[in-house]
């Protein structure tokens, strides 16, 4: 049976002054701002029901999302609204939409509409035979997924490729132009192959657009009205084309949240939604500020933080909610050890009062921040739902780094040996079976002559990067009778790994960060079995499904960094390492670097809904073993006096 159709004054009934003025704004550019929490989704869903009840075609309306999921919900509730008609909405993702007008028109760009289109993993077989058929076999050369993030990343940026090279890689390894002849090749092959990547659906689309304008006018003609969701999301391509589309009418609505710009780091262009009203100077803007999620307390500290960012649409959240009592705290603690027994003591004691582990959060700005926090979890059998991806111990690049700590505690786990040589070039799986078996199944990385033996042993392409970490240790044996955990790691990546994480991983900076930490934290254990033993721990949660760490599908608190918590909302919410260097990150050095650090603490502050913790240790391990003395994050020294709740826990874990 279809839902009948309400009479759109009780539509407009149940929205309030600020949503009401947006759902209704007359024809033209419209950008709504829409602050954390102030129904941003529901004036999108309501702005189509409005247009089809004011008798627009439904198939004239596009609605352009990030997720086809977020397009489905709108639409669903849009149906509800308003009946059937809505189903005839072009409703989907900018990649969807492309591909839908593609199968039409391709061949006039060259491609045959029966085009593939590629996966992750088919670009990176394409680039891997590119590279094989211009014979390019150069030391630390580029792996096919780095090339295929770097050749995503340049176009839909519109960067110069050589720059973005230069910027990226240490070239000494390899000839810098020989990246150019692989870009060209592998764009020579999709065509030849008549198959696209992901990228190449928005690219393709305008060009498209731009060479056959009687395509782009058939889609101006067919588009009445559109809306964007998220618009601050957008990059440098899709605004574009957004922009194309909308040339005819002008009928475009664009809802987003500057003070929510957080994915600049994968090619979000924050002028986009900044920039609007220079674009379209007649266009009307307006302010979602009425905040239904969090108490007044909360949200003070959200409008104190964000009023530092010069450049952006000001505006102030305002409760629903009236005050419950519990100010923001900010907790001053000794350092990351004694952070982690802090959060689990605010754990005990928001479950105490009734909060269910499921709505409690901790938020951190990377995700080795959490590393002593899951081990004390782990320690004290409380349940948590890692959401930021793999246990820390569990990553391929931390796992990589330690073989050589765990070789040295145990010269029989042939699983680390292996894994340390098939590190490097030339050598698979046999090989290092064979020499394992030349070895007697033993290596100790500390003793020369066995190192020299596993030197003789290998490919000759493999040599030279042997040679260099074998000297690298055995100088850290000569150093010090006691070896630590950290000095083996250590040696390791500077002599080898730091390359190869550049040549094998796309997000090679948050690697090295990870390794440093790792670093770091073994300074904190008094030999190489600790280490060993606890990292193992750490390593093994996931194969035990009867521990209570595992908690998929249980009442359990969730662990996140703050890019995954976006659009999410708890009851309470504890946020991590508030020290300058650690967030904002030690990378934030440029004015427009420290403004999305302070946006990303803006939206990790307006996912709580009653209760937030902000935690502050006061010194930090350092490599050496020693402690150094950190500095507040300006998020929280900016904060008046009154604002939080101060704690000052330093005593308290001794």
């Amino acid at each position: 049976m279809q839902p009948a159709r309400r009479p759109e004054e009780s539509l407009l009934a149940e929205l309030n002054p600020e949503q009401r003025a947006a759902v209704t704004a007359p024809d033209g550019p419209i950008l709504v701002i829409a602050a954390a929490g102030t129904g941003k989704t529901r004036t999108l869903t309501y702005r189509v029901a409005h247009l089809v009840a004011r008798g627009v075609d439904p198939e004239r309306i596009l609605l352009l999302t990030f997720t086809n999921r977020a397009a489905r919900e709108m639409l669903d509730r849009a149906r509800a609204l308003v009946g059937e008609a809505v189903g005839g909405v072009w409703g989907g993702t900018f990649h969807h939409l492309a591909n839908r007008i593609l199968r039409r028109y391709a061949s006039l760009i060259g491609y045959g509409c029966d085009y593939s289109i590629l996966d992750r993993d088919d670009s990176r077989s394409l680039i891997r035979e590119c590279i094989q058929r211009l014979g390019i076999q150069r030391r630390h050369f580029p792996k096919p997924d780095v090339l295929a993030g770097l050749f995503s990343t340049v176009r839909n940026r519109g960067e110069d490729l050589e720059k973005a090279v230069a910027d990226r890689f240490d070239t000494r390894w390899f000839d810098a132009g020989d990246i150019r002849r692989v870009y060209t090749a592998y764009e020579e092959r999709k065509r030849r192959i008549n198959a696209m990547d992901f990228d190449d659906l928005i690219i393709n689309v305008v060009a498209l657009m731009e060479e056959h304008p009687q395509v782009l006018k058939r889609y101006q003609e067919q588009f009445e009205h559109i809306l964007v969701d998220e618009y601050q999301d957008t990059n440098h391509l899709q605004a574009a084309w957004i922009d194309m589309l909308a040339a005819g009418r002008h009928n475009l609505l664009v809802v987003g949240d500057d003070f929510q710009s957080i994915y600049g780091w994968r090619g979000a262009e924050y002028r986009n939604i900044l920039d609007f009203p220079k674009r379209y100077p007649q266009a009307r803007v307006y302010m979602l500020e009425t905040n239904y999620r969090s108490t007044p307390e909360i949200l003070e500290v959200a409008n104190i933080c964000i009023s530092g960012n010069p450049e952006q649409f000001q505006k102030r959240l305002r409760p629903v909610r009236s005050g419950d009592g519990h100010r923001p705290v900010a907790a001053f603690v000794l350092d990351g050890h004694h952070q982690a027994e802090y959060v689990i003591d605010v754990i005990y004691q928001l479950q105490g009062e009734g909060i269910p582990a499921r709505e409690i959060a901790v938020l951190y700005r990377a995700h080795y921040h959490a590393m002593e926090l899951q081990l004390e979890m782990f320690r004290r059998q409380i349940p948590y739902l890692l959401t930021s991806g793999v246990r820390f111990f569990e990553q391929m690049h931390i796992k990589d780094v330690c073989t050589v700590v765990r070789l040295a505690h145990n010269p029989r786990d042939f699983m680390a040996f292996s894994r340390l040589l098939r590190l490097l070039n030339g050598v698979g799986e046999r090989t290092a079976e064979k020499i394992w078996a030349a070895l007697g199944e033993s290596f100790d990385p500390l003793d020369d002559e066995r190192q020299k033996e596993v030197g003789r042993q290998l490919p000759g392409t493999a040599q030279p990067d042997w040679n260099a970490i074998s000297s690298a240790i055995l100088r850290c044996r000569t150093k010090s009778p006691h070896i630590s955990a950290g000095d083996l790691i250590q040696a390791l990546t500077d002599t080898f790994y730091r390359q190869y994480v550049l040549a094998s991983f796309t997000d090679a900076e948050r690697r090295l960060e990870d390794i440093a930490e790792v670093i770091r934290f073994a300074a904190t254990f008094p030999d190489i079995e600790s280490f060993v033993s606890q990292s193992g721990l750490l390593s093994n949660l996931e194969a035990e499904p009867d521990h209570p760490a595992y908690a998929a599908g249980r009442d359990a608190v969730r662990l996140s960094t703050i890019h995954q918590a976006k659009g999410l909302e708890w009851t309470a919410v504890i946020i991590l390492w508030l020290t300058r260097g650690m967030f904002p990150s030690q990378r934030s050095v440029r004015a427009e670097d420290i403004a999305e650090e302070r946006r990303l603490f803006y939206v990790a502050v307006t996912r709580a809904r009653s209760r937030l913790f902000l935690c502050c240790p006061v010194h930090r391990r350092e490599r050496n073993g020693g402690l150094s003395r950190c500095e507040p994050s300006p998020f929280l020294s900016e904060l008046p006096e009154g604002v939080v709740e101060v704690q000052r826990e330093l005593n308290r874990y001794w």
